[in-house]
């Protein structure tokens, strides 16, 4: 992506735009289905409504819905969670909070998200600013939502999907040790198949349905700011009302340890911040604090590395047709073979799956595309900035490519590229010397779930 310098927009946005207000939320439970919905005011000039449906399937536990605090404290909280997508058009200096009252220190939380989440939308804007100046929150409600105690959750977990091979990992290999529930936000194609080649269907997942104000996107075809926003925050709120509706205790994201690395080297900017362990860690305690101390939240795959998940993956060759992890194909069902990501997956899964079944899962051999040298170089280390993408680590990328020596690859163009950019004398360790079975401590697993993941990387 390239950077555009927007800075002077950005002031001069500042300057017409002195406010955003998050105006109220309203919440309707119906018999088939509970719907909720914002206003929030961009200076008394633009109105957005966003708005969510939740239809009831027969893992819906109607006792949950009688305790209406939670609901709407959750609901209160997706949309401090989705303002940020419409306050990012015009970023005013003042956010005004009037549904409800917002202590100090939730106050720093939320700007402390906002600011690491727009990390990359600042970046590829050129603006220049910090996490005191950029947004000054004010309460103004006097109405204190209080954290709910005793909600007293079963054993079952509710299970993130995305359509692409980390959340099918989780879901696969928790799915004959745990009560699971798969759960989605608007499901494409994939998601569909990767949950039906699960095992599971459409009578036992729960779907979320989120709906944008077109008025969004009216802005940003005339010019306003946009940028990428911390979306896997909003799937963190809707996580937790999805498990309170039925009951779950345990939310099992599929965020591995490479979301952890910057995309830009010695700075703060990641694109996978609301993936990371920083956001993970404080989500908890947000959670804990102010909404309930009994849900779990917590990534199944934090203690894994991109290798070590693509070599898991590579055994469930029933998901191979069914998975897409490209953000710009998935929609249609397709991998673009075109962006970073499609290449990523490409390399990171290369070493553990034949190049005839590779070409047969993404239709052509990308290693033959010299299209994608640049993509490549920020993948590998040689530009300095990786993709703005949800890709793996420098080292894993490398790891992967210097083990790709068989005659089906080794004289391909984009393979031949590398090895004529990458430096002589970086020297990363052989795959076949790679700990398959090391755990990264750092995580908030819960024992009995850690178990079934040491205990599945015994059989790679």
């Amino acid at each position: 992506m390239l950077v555009k310098n927007n800075f002077n927009l950005y002031t001069k946005l500042r300057e017409k735009f002195k406010f955003f207000s998050y105006e109220s939320y309203n919440i309707f439970i119906e018999k088939d289905n509970i719907r909720f919905s914002f206003c929030f005011n961009l200076s008394d000039r633009y109105i957005f409504n966003p708005s969510y449906n939740i239809p009831f399937n027969e893992y819906i536990n109607y006792d949950k819905l009688n305790e209406e605090n939670f609901i709407e404290n959750v609901v209160f909280n997706i949309g401090m969670a989705e303002l940020v997508s419409y306050w990012k058009s015009a970023c005013p200096q003042y956010v005004y909070i009037i549904p409800k009252h917002l202590t100090n220190e939730q106050i720093e939380w939320w700007k402390n998200l906002y600011f690491n989440g727009l990390g990359e939308f600042f970046w590829l804007n050129n603006i220049k600013t910090n996490k005191n100046d950029f947004m000054t929150i004010e309460t103004s409600g006097d109405k204190v939502l209080l954290k709910n105690l005793n909600l007293h959750y079963s054993q079952k977990t509710i299970v993130p999907v995305g359509g692409g091979k980390d959340s099918v990992v989780s879901m696969e290999l928790l799915k004959n040790h745990k009560n699971i529930l798969p759960f989605a936000i608007n499901p494409t194609t994939p998601v569909f198949n990767t949950i039906e080649a699960a095992g599971f269907n459409k009578d036992n997942f729960f779907i979320t349905y989120r709906y944008l104000d077109p008025l969004l996107f009216d802005l940003n075809k005339k010019g306003f700011l946009n940028g990428h926003t911390p979306f896997s925050s909003i799937v963190a709120f809707n996580s937790l009302l999805a498990a309170h509706l039925t009951n779950s205790k345990y939310i099992a994201l599929s965020n591995e340890a490479s979301s952890n690395e910057p995309t830009v080297p010695d700075s703060t900017v990641n694109h996978q911040y609301s993936k990371s362990i920083l956001f993970e860690n404080d989500f908890r305690n947000y959670v804990s604090n102010y909404i309930n101390d009994e849900l779990n939240y917590f990534s199944f795959l934090r203690p894994l590395s991109e290798l070590q998940i693509a070599k898991l993956f590579s055994k469930f060759e029933h998901q191979y047709n069914a998975f897409k992890s490209c953000n710009v194909g998935g929609k249609n069902n397709i991998w673009c073979c075109s962006c970073a990501k499609c290449l990523f997956t490409y390399i990171i899964l290369s070493p553990f799956i034949t190049q005839t079944k590779m070409k047969e899962i993404f239709g052509k051999n990308i290693f033959d595309d010299d299209k994608l040298k640049n993509e490549l170089d920020k993948l590998s280390g040689v530009e300095n900035i990786k993709p703005f993408e949800c890709v793996g680590t420098v080292e894993e990328v490398n790891i992967a490519l210097q083990s790709l020596d068989d005659n089906e690859v080794i004289n391909k163009p984009l393979l031949q590229h590398y090895r004529n950019s990458i430096s002589a004398n970086t020297n990363y360790i052989k795959l076949s010397d790679y700990d398959f079975q090391k755990i990264n401590e750092n995580n908030f697993l819960p024992d009995d779930f850690k178990t079934i993941l040491i205990n599945a990387l015994k059989s790679i």
